[in-house]
C-alpha cells in the first residue's frame, strides 16, 4: 500500500476529475493518498471538491482532498500530476472558428486533414501549448521525480514537445481506444475472450489485431459493417465507430479506424455540412459539424449545471447518502427540472462504487507504485515500436506497466504501409510544423500550414485570417511570440 499525492490541474472539469477520484477511491493500494484539485474557476472547483469528499465518504475510502487556484501547489511534492486544463475554454475556440470561417475556412483553420476534432487546436492555440510546456518545466523544478499524465489536448503535439524538451517522466493519455469496446459490444462477444491491439498516433489509431477465442475475428467486423451501415442512424453525434465513414476508411486503409480516428479522416468526409451528414449520418453529420458540436457544447453545459446542483444539494444536506436512489429523486425534485433525470442518472453511473471509469491514469499510478501489472494504451516515444517512424515521435501503442516502468508490446501484425505512408506520415509532418512554429516563433510556419490547405485561395487570405486571430486580446503573448521573425 502506497500513499501519494496526486495533483489534478484543470479539476473544474467535473466529470473527468470525478472519474479519477472514483478510481483512486476504489484502488486499495493507494489508500491514504491525497488529491490537490486545482482550477482558476473557484465555483466549479468547490463543486468538484464537495462531490469528491462525498464520494470518498460514501466508499469509506481514506483519501484526503484540498483545493487551490495555484498551479505550483498542485505540483509541489506530487508523485503524479494530471493536466487536463483548457486555457481559454471552449469560448476561445469558438472565437477563432468564427474568424476562420469569415475567411473561408469551414470549421476553423485548425481543422486540417487528419486533424478534424473540433477542440484539438495546434496552430492557433499557443496559449494552451505554452501553459502545458510551463507545467512540465515546473514539475522538473518542484517535483522532478513526478509523472506528468497529459490528458488535455493536443495530446500528440504536447507529448512530443515535452518528451523532447523537458527531462521528466511523462506520458500522454487518451481513451479513444475504447472504440474497440464498442465493436466488441456490438458483436455480442465476451470481452474476456477477445485479444486486440491498436497502434498509430493520438486520434489516429488502427485495429491491428482482433482475435476471438484464438481465431482471427476480422470477418466478424466485415459482417457487422455490412449489416449496420446500410441503415445507420447515429444515436448521438459521437456514435460513429460503426458508420459509413468508418467502413470507407477501413476498406481504403486495410485496418479499422478506432475512436477519434473515425473523426480524423481526409477532406473526403468533411468538405461541408452535407458531406459530413452523408458520411457520419443524419441529423448531425458527426460531432465535429456545426450541429454536432452545438449538441456537445449544450450537453457539457447541462452536465456542469447538474454537477453544480448535486454539489449544492450535498452542501445543504450533509447527511444525505450519495449512492441512494432516493437522494437522486430528491435532487431532481428540488432543482425543479434544472437537472434532467437522465443527467442525474449519468452522474450516478459515474459515481457507481462497483465500476471503474475506464480512464487509465490511476491504473498506471497503481502499477508503477505497487507493481500490479496492467495493460494500457499510452502515448510515448516510438523507440522502434512502429517501423518507419522516428524514435522520438510519440506514438499511441499497447504497453504494460509495472513497478519497473512502462514497457512496449510488439505490434504484431504490423501497421500496413499504406497507413504509415498515407495517414501517419502527413499527420506527423503537421505535428512537426506545429512544434517548429512554437519553438522558433516563426510566423511563416503558421502561414505554411494554410498555404497547403485546400480551402486557401490566396496568400492574402492566409495573412488576413492570421492577423485577425493574433489580434484577439487574449493572444497578446502569442502575437508577440510570432513577431520574432
Amino acid at each position: 500500500m502506497t500513499a501519494v499525492k496526486v495533483g489534478i490541474i484543470g479539476a473544474g472539469s467535473a466529470a473527468f476529475s470525478l472519474r479519477l477520484v472514483g478510481d483512486l477511491c476504489k484502488t486499495k493500494g493507494l489508500s491514504g493518498s491525497s488529491v490537490t484539485l486545482m482550477d482558476i474557476d473557484e465555483n466549479r472547483l468547490m463543486a468538484v471538491h464537495a462531490l469528491a469528499k462525498k464520494f470518498a465518504e460514501g466508499l469509506g475510502a481514506d483519501i484526503k482532498f484540498e483545493t487551490t487556484t495555484n498551479v505550483d501547489d498542485a505540483i509541489r511534492d506530487a508523485s503524479f500530476v494530471v493536466n487536463t486544463a483548457l486555457v481559454g475554454g471552449h469560448s476561445y475556440f469558438e472565437k477563432v472558428r468564427q474568424i476562420s470561417e469569415k475567411y473561408g475556412y469551414y470549421r476553423g483553420i485548425d481543422s486540417q486533414e487528419f486533424n478534424m476534432v473540433s477542440d484539438y487546436y495546434t496552430i492557433t492555440n499557443y496559449n494552451q501549448i505554452k501553459f502545458m510546456h510551463d507545467v512540465a518545466k515546473k514539475i522538473e523544478k518542484l517535483s522532478p521525480k513526478a509523472w506528468l499524465l497529459q490528458a488535455a489536448n493536443p495530446v500528440f503535439e504536447l507529448t512530443n514537445l515535452i518528451t523532447r524538451t523537458v527531462p521528466i517522466n511523462m506520458v500522454g493519455i487518451c481513451h479513444g481506444h475504447h472504440g474497440v469496446d464498442h465493436i466488441i459490444e456490438k458483436l455480442g462477444l465476451d470481452p474476456n475472450k477477445v485479444e486486440w491491439e491498436v497502434a498509430g498516433v493520438n486520434h489516429g489509431i488502427w485495429l491491428t489485431k482482433f482475435i476471438y477465442q484464438g481465431k482471427d475475428a476480422s470477418p466478424l467486423i466485415d459482417e457487422l459493417l455490412e449489416k449496420e451501415v446500410g441503415n445507420f442512424k447515429p444515436t448521438d453525434p459521437f456514435d460513429d465507430q460503426i458508420s459509413l465513414v468508418a467502413k470507407d476508411m477501413y476498406e481504403f486503409y486495410g485496418k479499422m479506424p478506432i475512436g477519434d480516428t473515425v473523426r480524423n479522416g481526409s477532406w473526403k468526409y468533411h468538405f461541408d455540412l452535407e458531406t459530413k451528414k452523408k458520411w457520419f449520418g443524419e441529423p448531425w453529420g458527426g460531432v465535429d459539424s456545426e450541429l454536432g458540436w452545438k449538441w456537445y457544447q449544450d450537453r457539457q453545459a447541462e452536465i456542469a449545471t447538474a454537477m453544480q446542483k448535486v454539489a449544492d444539494y450535498f452542501q445543504k444536506n450533509p447527511n444525505a447518502k450519495l449512492f441512494s436512489k432516493d437522494t437522486l429523486d430528491e435532487i431532481i425534485s428540488q432543482t425543479k427540472n434544472e437537472v434532467k433525470a437522465e443527467l442525474t442518472q449519468e452522474i450516478y453511473n459515474l459515481l457507481d462504487p462497483q465500476r471503474k471509469s475506464g480512464e487509465q491514469h490511476i491504473l498506471l499510478a497503481n502499477a508503477l507504485l505497487n507493481g500490479e501489472k496492467v495493460d494500457l494504451v499510452l502515448n510515448l516515444p516510438n523507440n522502434g515500436t512502429i517501423s518507419g517512424i522516428s524514435d522520438d515521435v510519440a506514438v499511441e501503442i499497447p504497453v504494460y506497466a509495472d513497478k519497473d516502468g512502462i514497457h512496449h508490446y510488439e505490434i504484431n501484425p504490423p501497421l500496413p504501409e499504406r497507413i504509415k505512408k498515407m495517414y501517419l506520415a502527413p499527420r506527423i509532418n503537421r505535428m512537426e510544423m506545429a512544434l517548429e512554429a512554437y519553438l522558433t516563433g516563426d510566423r511563416k510556419v503558421l502561414e505554411e500550414f494554410l498555404i497547403r490547405d485546400p480551402r486557401t485561395k490566396s496568400y492574402d487570405q492566409v495573412v488576413k485570417v492570421l492577423n485577425e486571430i493574433l489580434a484577439l486580446p487574449e493572444n497578446k503573448e502569442m502575437r508577440d511570440h510570432y513577431s520574432k521573425k
